[in-house]
């Protein structure tokens, strides 16, 4: 309304002639918490600051390289299952030293490798000028910080990725159920988890450990990956002699004799001089010995094997730019992966996709020959219920409540009559009308696929408005993935 009508004139008044619209959030933007080479960004610490990034330029800016960790060449015991190579005639095997094993930076890599575009990392620890990190549960919820907490005041993120946990399964399970209790009380997040996966055991052991350990709560707000991938992240270039131990002494190891010189002419150097010239001795050991070749590659073999999780974060993030988040996130080949870790067969997937005791699914991810390496399942965790069993109806629920929750949000103190509801109506129909064009919501129709309701004696009673309670009920019939495709075929008599 113009000022007060006291002195003759015209006077311009403009009203609103639509309601308020309703714009879908981000539903694949996802926290990434872990260790990191450094966190800083002019000057400042990043560390416990969530930090949004775009690509994995600004990650190397603000949050360093990887860790580089050391090996030693160890007797393969009699009966291991670890993948052994043959050196000098004896079964050898590569192991990473305690406390050195960190995922974090290479699954950032696999993570923009699958498609990743916005992500937020949250650094929990660095590992600058350190030789060895310990992971523990103090550096991600403790008495002085709590990781969950932090991210409660971020409004963005809408996934949750632990990488590094994956190297301490017992660490690894209570995280994941502070996951679940996290992505529930937000009522906006989704949590992607690892299985841990031992060499020495069979994959339904695996399953099993990870099942018994994650409980019943929240489950519906989280899905588990297995086996891990053997990437292609870490190249070739990427190592020399400096991966082994000092430990190691190449002049034993290397059966060459030209190797042999090359290490006695190396160990005559001092440090400043070896460091100066470490890429002409690198170069020179490649040439003279095949086997420093192999070892090095046995070792990138070890660096490679990369739990699934930040691979499916990308996978999530490109099916919701190309189809949607009502798009299952599966039937999608992974990119810079050879094959998984453990080659799971039709009949051992049974057990993993279909748990009939707690629900508990596990999403496979298989080699196919001549198509590539596959995600093969598409559930949650509470993989029994009818409403939460598939994870793009999860997703996509939450992608539709916290739309409408921010849309609504201006309507708060606005008056609780009719003039108010039917605008409140339109604009959720209108959101909604939407998703249903774009597929996400099935129906022949619009009013077979969502319903609104919104008003007295519908929704609310004379005292809820008497309360100040405004009360709307919102039903969606989210699209389901075809997860079981039957033919039927049968013979038939001939007709002419």
């Amino acid at each position: 309304m113009a000022a007060t009508l006291m002195t003759p004139g015209v006077y311009i008044e403009e009203k609103n002639a639509f309601p308020g619209s309703a714009v879908a959030v981000e539903t694949a933007v996802p926290v990434f918490i872990g260790y990191t080479e450094k966190a800083e960004r002019n000057g400042k610490s990043l560390r416990y600051k969530p930090t949004r990034i775009t690509s994995f330029a600004e990650y190397i800016e603000m949050f360093g390289a990887g860790f580089h960790p050391k090996f030693k060449i160890a007797d393969a015991p009699a009966g291991t299952k670890e993948e052994t190579f043959v050196l000098n005639g004896a079964e050898k095997l590569v192991q990473i030293n305690d406390n050195n094993t960190l995922y974090f930076y290479n699954a950032i890599r696999l993570f923009y490798s699958n498609g990743g575009a916005a992500a937020y990392i949250l650094s929990v620890g660095t590992y600058a000028g350190k030789d060895s990190l310990e992971i523990q549960m103090d550096d991600f919820s403790g008495n002085d910080v709590d990781v969950f907490t932090i991210l409660e005041k971020e409004q963005e993120p809408t996934l949750v990725v632990i990488p590094d946990v994956a190297a301490k399964p017992d660490l690894a399970i209570q995280l994941y159920i502070k996951v679940l209790q996290h992505c529930a009380k937000t009522q906006s997040r989704f949590g992607i988890f690892d299985v841990q996966q031992d060499n020495s055991r069979p994959a339904a052991e695996d399953i099993s450990a990870f099942r018994d350990g994650i409980g019943t709560n929240f489950l519906n707000y989280g899905a588990a990956y297995y086996p891990w991938l053997k990437s292609a992240v870490v190249q070739p270039s990427e190592l020399d002699f400096t991966a082994l131990d000092a430990s190691v002494d190449l002049g034993a190891l290397l059966p060459e004799e030209a190797a042999k010189q090359v290490v006695t002419n190396m160990k005559a150097l001092s440090p400043e001089q070896l460091a100066a010239s470490r890429t002409n001795v690198h170069q020179s050991l490649k040439a003279s010995s095949s086997t420093y070749v192999h070892v090095l590659e046995e070792i990138r073999a070890k660096l490679n094997l990369l739990p699934p999780s930040a691979a499916m974060a990308g996978i999530y993030s490109m099916v919701d730019a190309s189809r949607g988040v009502w798009k299952a996130p599966a039937n999608v080949s992974v990119s810079m992966v050879n094959a998984p870790s453990v080659n799971i067969s039709s009949e051992q997937q049974q057990q993993m996709n279909v748990d009939v005791i707690g629900g508990k699914s596990i999403n496979v991810i298989r080699p196919f020959p001549g198509i590539g390496t596959l995600v093969w399942g598409a559930r949650t965790l509470d993989g029994n219920s009818q409403d939460w069993r598939y994870i793009n109806v999860r997703r996509t629920l939450i992608m539709i409540e916290q739309s409408l929750k921010l849309a609504t949000r201006a309507y708060v103190f606005e008056p609780n009559d009719a003039g108010t509801w039917v605008t409140i109506t339109s604009m959720i129909n209108n959101f909604l009308f939407n998703l249903w064009k774009q597929g996400a919501l099935a129906g022949a129709a619009p009013e077979q696929a969502y319903s609104v309701q919104l008003g007295l004696g519908t929704t609310m009673t004379p005292n809820d408005i008497l309360d100040g309670i405004m009360r709307i009920t919102v039903k969606v019939a989210i699209v389901r993935p075809a997860e079981f495709i039957v033919i039927t075929f049968q013979q038939q008599q001939q007709q002419s």
